[in-house]
């Protein structure tokens, strides 16, 4: 007599790093991942253009998929870049706001539906 199975397993989260590429890359990428994904499958879209921020809501909306979250993803200084004393501009008051004016990306995560 076999065990009972429980509930079918997700399947795996598919990542897509767009980072880098501009307009139309990141969703022409997450629209080949989404093609060849299986029915609730969660993409994760990672992508530094700015028209993503747009883009990527439009297409899940055209393709009936669901947009979960949306997540601004800050930069990540180098340990070396900020503690050395010798070059003391990655500390200067100018790249301080700078870093936080833009999201280094973005974090989109979608859920493909049939």
């Amino acid at each position: 007599m076999s065990a009972p199975q429980g509930p079918e397993a997700e399947p795996p989260a598919v990542e897509v790093d767009a980072r880098g590429l501009r307009c139309p890359l990141p969703v022409i990428r997450l629209a080949g991942a989404a093609r060849t994904a299986a029915d609730r499958t969660v993409i994760v879209v990672l992508a530094t253009d700015p028209a993503a921020r747009y883009d990527i809501p439009a297409w899940c909306r055209m393709r009936g998929c669901e947009l979960i979250e949306v997540q601004e993803m800050p930069a990540v200084r180098e340990a070396a870049a900020v503690s050395d004393p010798a070059d003391p501009v990655p500390n200067g008051p100018d790249t301080a706001g700078a870093a936080s004016a833009d999201p280094a990306y973005l974090r989109f995560v979608v859920l493909v539906r049939p």
